[in-house]
């Protein structure tokens, strides 16, 4: 619900009213919140700091004390046992017992000592290698490897502290370390144990006094327990176990134990007390000893600063309110008189027209100049009004003209034959002539708004993509020879046009596609060229069979003619000799012709007319010509064998003429459902201009766009010129009409 919305009929002195003290008391309380919360985050953060920084020093004091009781402890034997070696040593030199008697004396000593309940006494030499330990089993092992030993070994005297992990514990346990080293025998006399096992050597009354000084508000204090709840240090329960004790519910400390580290807050009343309080703590754990070190507080005793900021806000905020409500009726009448006396005159003006509207200014503030912007107003108002209802009457006639200008347009647009589509920018349909929709089958209906990329063959979108950017550029496509995809699937053979269309500032605002249907076209020109290769094939069979056979007659009756005239006349059989060489080079001539009509009615096949194409070319241009075939190629289309064989012959044509090519391979491959058609030699390349506007290569595209392959040519003078034809491999089989 809109907490404004009730008050939108109210007069303006009360709503002002209203959203003044409505803001104000939502800053007020903003405002107070923020600082009660920053406040009470920062008593917060002083308590948990407070706390756990007495916490971190009782912890220190605690280790440090235990620490020094350890080092003292073991200091104590390892020096004790040094002497020991040191007196050994004396009375060795002396004369008095062996070397070997005063080790073995020493080393009895020495093993037979207890550090605490488990910590030994052990010989280590220099290079950290086992002399004497109570397990006689780890004699004689190196164990130089290990951190602490490498420190030992670097020391030669002093204290380290290390931890260790027996085969049979299950973590490693933090262990401590003396270390005397009597050079004469390379001795490291090693007292170990580890620390928890020092725990009884602490004297608490060490620290005890400095731990019960400390005190956080009124009533806080930090104490001391071990993991077992007996309690070690406290203002008042020193010596009582709180699991034990009926009096103290056990479930905080059994929380705190399990955490060990951090801070619980808890309801706790002490003895003598009436009522449970909030409490906070802060608490350490010591692992080698297991205890507890803890800091503890009332939040109430912190937080009672909070209570006094609390109520100062709220009479503030009262106080505030009490003088801001009079001043608000004072400051919003001064506004409220004016306007009435504006709302009257409008009143006036719109029974009046536009001809009594002067209002005198009282005041030169806002609403003085309101007075005066009315007046100005009023005055163009009325000029404006003429103005517009002139205007209506030019733009009504404007959008008439621009109606009726569309409608022709459109008209012609429909009665256009060819299909015609128009795309905004972002290449959306926004309009499509019936000539679309009755060759392709789209209608309006389905494509408006939307893109047409399946529309668009995949073999074709890089030449498409290549006419959208010309279209871009504001340039005119030229008619460009393509495919394009009907709804029902079929490919249908167009010409395709285009051109940008503008706005009135000359901004491209679409493109505007004529489509041309082909289809019949090329169906005649197939069925043109299939007729004109049938009559050539014609024309080559009577050159072969007929023609042939009568000049190879004449060439017999001649030789004939010849004896006859021997011996008659010198001049008839030389006469007869020259007809007879005519007509050789006549029928030469002639089955020439007819190879070249029908090569391949001729050599049965597309392979077997290659063959006959590459040997003609080996005997004819002493050139290296190559066919490679794949095994199991057949071509089933008699179109596409024609075409692919004169193809392959006027390509090897230009390389001979124009690349003065040594060597030629014509290879054809299947990959899959293509068929590849390639043409390479080792020529200098054909000449651009050849390349680009030369008959031959002309043809060759031709004939390629009949069987429907796509023809790549690539002329390099280092590499020579490379033609590729690809197309679908179901075109091999099926004839194309």
């Amino acid at each position: 619900m809109n907490p404004f919305g009730l008050i939108k009929n109210f007069p303006i002195r009360y709503k002002l009213l209203f959203i003044y003290s409505f803001c104000f008391l939502i800053i007020i309380s903003l405002s107070s919140l923020i600082i009660y919360f920053i406040v009470k985050q920062n008593v917060e953060k002083n308590i948990e700091s407070e706390l756990k920084n007495s916490t971190s020093a009782i912890l220190n004091n605690v280790k440090t004390a235990v620490s020094v009781s350890i080092k003292n402890r073991l200091r104590g034997v390892a020096e004790k046992n040094y002497d020991i070696i040191q007196h050994l040593y004396n009375r060795q030199k002396a004369g008095e017992i062996s070397l070997e008697e005063a080790k073995k004396r020493a080393s009895d000593i020495i093993l037979c000592q207890k550090i605490g309940i488990t910590g030994y006494i052990c010989i280590l030499d220099g290079k950290g290698r086992v002399l004497k330990h109570p397990k006689k089993t780890l004699e004689g092992l190196d164990i130089s490897d290990h951190q602490f030993v490498q420190e030992m070994i670097a020391k030669k005297n002093g204290y380290i502290e290390y931890s260790w992990k027996n085969p049979e514990d299950a973590v490693a346990r933090p262990k401590a370390l003396y270390l005397n080293y009597f050079e004469p025998w390379d001795w490291m006399i090693t007292v170990s144990s580890y620390r928890k096992e020092f725990s009884k050597l602490v004297e608490i009354n060490d620290f005890k006094e400095g731990i019960l000084s400390l005190q956080f508000g009124k009533t806080g204090y930090s104490y001391v327990m071990d993991t077992r709840g007996n309690v070690i240090i406290h203002p008042e329960l020193t010596g009582i176990n709180v699991f034990e004790d009926e009096r103290f519910p056990d479930q905080f400390f059994r929380r705190m134990l399990k955490k060990k580290n951090g801070k619980l807050i808890y309801s706790w009343k002490n003895p003598g007390e009436e009522k449970h309080r909030k409490k906070l703590v802060i608490f350490n754990y010591i692992p080698e000893y297991e205890w507890i070190v803890a800091s503890s507080s009332y939040l109430d005793e912190f937080y009672f600063p909070l209570g006094t900021i609390r109520h100062f806000i709220i009479l503030t905020g009262v106080a505030s309110l009490i003088i801001f409500i009079p001043i608000t009726f004072i400051l919003s009448s001064t506004i409220t008189k004016p306007l009435q006396s504006l709302m009257t005159r409008f009143n006036q003006d719109i029974a009046g027209g536009f001809s009594n509207r002067a209002v005198k200014m009282e005041s030169s503030d806002e609403v003085g100049q309101l007075t005066f912007y009315y007046n100005s107003f009023m005055d163009r108002l009325a000029t404006y009004d003429r103005k517009l209802l002139a205007e209506i009457k030019d733009r009504r006639q404007a959008q008439e003209a621009l109606k009726e200008s569309e409608e022709k347009y459109r008209s012609v647009m429909e009665a256009v034959p060819d299909p015609i589509v128009v795309y905004d920018m972002e290449g959306r349909v926004t309009y499509m002539n019936p000539a679309f929709t009755k060759v392709f089958g789209y209608t309006l209906e389905d494509s408006l708004g939307k893109t047409m990329d399946h529309f668009v063959p995949k073999a074709h979108w890089k030449e498409t993509m290549e006419g959208i950017g010309t279209i871009l550029k504001g340039e005119i496509l030229p008619r460009v020879e393509t495919k394009r995809m009907a709804k029902d699937g079929q490919l249908i053979d167009v010409t395709t046009r285009g051109s940008v269309y503008r706005d009135k500032n000359g901004n491209p605002l679409g493109s505007v596609i004529t489509h041309r249907d082909i289809s019949e076209v090329k169906y005649l020109e197939k069925a043109i060229m299939e007729t004109g290769e049938k009559e050539r094939q014609a024309i080559g069979n009577d050159l072969h069979d007929d023609l042939c056979p009568h000049l190879i007659g004449i060439e017999g009756l001649t030789k004939v003619l010849k004896k006859k005239a021997e011996g008659q006349s010198p001049g008839a059989a030389q006469l007869s000799d020259k007809i007879t060489q005519l007509i050789k080079e006549a029928i030469s001539k002639t089955r020439g012709l007819a190879r070249g009509l029908c090569p391949v009615y001729y050599t049965h096949g597309l392979v077997s007319s290659l063959e006959d194409l590459v040997t003609t070319t080996r005997m004819l241009h002493q050139v290296d010509c190559q066919l490679k075939a794949d095994d199991g190629l057949e071509v089933n289309s008699h179109m596409v064998t024609l075409n692919l064989y004169h193809i392959a012959g006027e390509a090897v044509r230009n390389a001979i003429r124009h690349g003065d090519a040594t060597t030629i391979v014509i290879s054809l491959k299947i990959r899959e459902d293509q068929f590849s058609f390639l043409i390479q030699d080792n020529g200098k390349g054909m000449d651009p201009e050849i390349h680009h506007n030369g008959m031959g290569l002309r043809i060759m595209n031709y004939r390629a766009k009949m069987i429907g392959a796509s023809l790549m040519i690539s002329s390099d003078r280092k590499t020579g010129t490379r033609i590729k034809l690809a197309m679908p491999l179901a075109a091999l089989t099926d004839p194309l009409v």
